[in-house]
């Protein structure tokens, strides 16, 4: 077979005018921001093509220049209560580049009268100000610095024009993450002591928007590869599956919503005046579920979401966690919240998604601290005790960086810092549990709090738990809290 390339189409699609930069190349954006991207230019809506940037040093910029920008997009899953398998070329990008090795084509693109908007994903770990970003004569290591160098370069292009401001979208799972990539643009420029009439222009031409995305992307389909790549004829390597379901809520913005009207061709997507309510309900019960889950799940040997929420055990701990925990804190309608957690369900148990655990562990630290840590405080607030399940998922996440799941190393894969920390922590436990949770715990480079404020018995609980599961192992620890919270081991 054939790899797959431009002279494989019948009736391509004829060269757009790249108008759309998207920094990030992962699974989430080619399923989701790139397929709604797609629907809107087969639909007339837009006429746009894509540069796709590598916001890393590695990254698969590579792999899509080989195959001219296009990869097979998978969608399965239960659309009108019938199942559903369907595969498409994506065709929207029309260049890729990585500005760690082309900075200087990178930049150009700040002069283009074609470009306007820029769309991101960068992990929530990657809208973050570093103040080491002072050398633009080089690409800068961060997201809000390679954005503010290209920004730079565009409004000393066109002399300040106004005009030439552009519709800014982050897709960061963080709260108002428009907001906050404003506050870090706007603290760098600062920190570089860029002219006052240049800091204006940032923050009156150009149009920030906060959003919230939500479909459940699996990645490479390791294990239909074969049955894709016969339906397909043709090879790929840079397929991708993702779920039928899909939203976009975006909150309102004119000039935006004039340039990228993402709601007029059936999908499901919203301009809300208000994104909180859609958001909070979203990230606390699926991100934060999936949060909980994977350490629990991974150390007791399950390896993906639908096996784990099959299994009696550790089902039944997810589904109480989402109830018992997360449901009563958000200020949403009862019989609202228990139908958005059964649907949630639902898609965990997708018969055609194979949701890797591991892939949902990148960057687990910040995942904890913005899709659980809310829940915690809130559920101190509102119910005045520990959220049990909460703090046993957060106890395995600290043995999850133990780094072994029996006699196998785990790939960690986090921010450099937080995975050397977890590391220092480990080789100074002593046998100490107590100490190792209250380190832990207090660790406010993580958190950005001493989490021990929160509850006086915070740290006895989550030195409970770690023993156990130092001590018997996950899977004993698990059934044995599932169970009706015994101890394991006389802890």
């Amino acid at each position: 077979m054939e790899l797959l390339n431009k002279n494989l189409i019948k009736n391509p699609a004829p060269a757009r005018k790249i108008k759309i930069m998207q920094f990030g190349e992962g699974n989430f954006l080619r399923a989701f921001v790139e397929w709604i991207l797609q629907d809107l230019n087969d639909k007339g809506a837009i006429d746009a093509g894509v540069v796709v940037v590598q916001p890393m040093p590695f990254g698969r910029v590579k792999e899509l220049k080989d195959q001219d920008g296009l990869y097979t997009l998978r969608l399965e899953g239960i659309d009108g209560g019938k199942k559903v398998k369907k595969s498409r070329i994506i065709d929207v990008i029309g260049d890729c580049l990585n500005p760690f090795t082309e900075y200087e084509k990178y930049l150009k693109y700040g002069e283009s009268e074609d470009l306007q908007v820029i769309i991101s994903n960068t992990t929530e770990a990657g809208i973050a100000v570093d103040p080491a970003d002072t050398d633009f004569s080089e690409c800068p290591k961060s997201y809000p610095g390679k954005l503010l160098a290209l920004l730079k370069r565009r409004y000393d292009h066109f002399k300040g024009d106004k005009n030439k401001g552009l519709c800014i979208i982050p897709c960061e799972l963080i709260d108002d993450n428009g907001d906050e990539l404003y506050r870090c643009l706007t603290e760098l420029a600062h920190i570089n002591k860029m002219d006052a009439a240049f800091i204006e222009w940032l923050q009156t031409a150009n149009h920030f928007t906060s959003t919230l995305v939500d479909r459940i992307v699996p990645g490479y389909p390791r294990n239909e590869i074969e049955e894709i790549q016969k339906e397909t004829g043709y090879l790929d390597n840079n397929v991708v599956k993702g779920e039928i379901f899909h939203l976009w809520v975006l909150k309102k913005e004119p000039k935006i919503q004039a340039v990228l009207p993402a709601d007029k061709t059936g999908l499901n997507v919203i301009f809300a005046d208000d994104i909180h309510p859609y958001k909070q309900r979203k990230v606390k019960i699926l991100n934060g579920s999936h949060t909980a889950m994977v350490p629990v799940a991974y150390l007791a040997g399950i390896d993906t979401v639908g096996e784990a929420v099959s299994d009696p055990v550790i089902g039944k701990f997810v589904r109480d966690f989402i109830f018992e925990e997360v449901n009563p804190t958000i200020a949403l309608p009862k019989d609202e919240m228990t139908a958005f957690a059964n649907s949630v369900i639902e898609r965990y148990q997708n018969p055609y998604i194979r949701h890797e655990l591991m892939s949902i562990a990148l960057n687990s630290t910040t995942k904890f601290k913005t899709r659980l840590l809310p829940t915690l405080t809130d559920y101190v607030k509102i119910k005045g005790e520990l959220p049990k399940h909460l703090l046993f998922a957060f106890a395995a996440l600290v043995e999850f960086h133990k780094g072994k799941r029996g006699k196998e190393d785990i790939k960690l894969a986090d921010d450099p810092a937080y995975l050397a920390h977890w590391k220092q922590l480990w080789a100074n436990f002593n046998g100490d549990y107590k100490k190792l949770a209250k380190d832990v715990i207090g660790w406010k480079e993580a958190w950005d709090c001493d989490m021990n404020a929160i509850h006086p018995d915070i740290c006895a609980v989550v030195a409970k738990y770690l023993e156990a599961m130092d001590t018997c192992g996950m899977k004993k620890s698990v059934d044995c809290f599932v169970a009706g919270g015994k101890d394991c081991c006389g802890t």
